[in-house]
């Protein structure tokens, strides 16, 4: 067997990309900031994996921050306004969705509170099972307990409150009113 061969032989080699002293690590940053948004902490993660200096990622998130590049302000509110029109998510998923890109916990709830100021949670929620239940004869379908306990717990998963997610099932299904926030979905 040639040396050759023998060299490819078992799994890739995965090249861990080279460290960037400050002035690439800031283009990296930027390029990555063009991409699409990043709360302050996601973008340390991705420069932290690709910096040569630990000290150069904080100098480059207050670089890019006080140029106005990186805000978490505007991440968030920008975030939660895209959530809301763009998937129909309740609350409670983006603010659990910010939360887990490290956006403080203030600043979340304002973003979403803008948001979601003038937003009615029922006509969300109907508009969501019109989205996912497309083309279903809801009454039929919403009426057994295995479908009722599937919707259910995807609203949730969604972000609406249990109490509006009851409310807008119980629309469809008499058995609604058995729901509960648990994993079960339905009592016995």
């Amino acid at each position: 067997m040639s040396a050759r061969a023998r060299d490819t032989i078992g799994p890739p080699m995965i090249r861990k990309p080279a460290p960037l002293e400050y002035d690439a690590l800031m283009e990296y940053a930027v390029r990555t900031l063009a991409g699409r948004g990043h709360s302050a902490s996601e973008l340390r993660r991705k420069l932290l994996r690709r910096a040569a200096k630990r000290d150069d990622i904080q100098r480059v998130v207050a670089a890019l921050t006080e140029a106005g590049a990186l805000s978490d302000e505007r991440f968030a509110e920008s975030f939660a306004v895209s959530r809301l029109a763009n998937r129909g998510f309740g609350r409670q998923r983006v603010v659990r969705e910010l939360r887990a890109r490290q956006v403080g916990q203030n600043v979340t709830n304002e973003a979403v509170d803008s948001a979601y100021r003038d937003t009615n949670e029922l006509e969300l929620i109907d508009r969501y099972i019109e989205k996912k239940f497309r083309g279903k004869d809801l009454p039929e379908y919403l009426g057994d307990p295995k479908n009722l306990q599937s919707a259910y717990r995807k609203l949730r998963m969604a972000g609406f409150s249990s109490g509006s997610s009851m409310r807008a099932l119980k629309k469809y299904s008499q058995r609604a009113d058995e729901l509960e926030d648990s994993e079960d979905g339905l009592n016995p």
